[in-house]
């Protein structure tokens, strides 16, 4: 395991220290956890941006589903007469 040092404003060290009390948790630990769940949301933003290059690029090469065969799709859910999903 790593060692790095922070410094923190009063601002972030107060309210720090009183949920470090409140949770009866480590300052270290709640630090950690912070930093593991920005990290993962990083990823999942990046993940995102992704596909939505991807999906802009589909759109710009004409691969595309029409809106109207999406509404007819949706329209059909949970009848007798459910649609397969439309595809390009």
């Amino acid at each position: 395991m790593g060692v790095t040092s922070i410094r923190l404003n009063s601002a972030i060290e107060t309210p720090l220290e009183n949920l470090s009390r409140k949770l009866d948790r480590s300052k270290n630990y709640l630090i950690n956890q912070a930093i593991k769940e920005f990290i993962a949301r990083q990823v999942m933003e990046d993940s995102r941006w992704v596909d939505t290059l991807e999906a802009l690029n589909s759109v710009k090469s004409g691969k595309s589903v029409s809106e109207e065969d999406v509404s007819a799709w949706l329209k059909s859910w949970g009848s007798s007469d459910e649609k397969a999903p439309p595809t390009t």
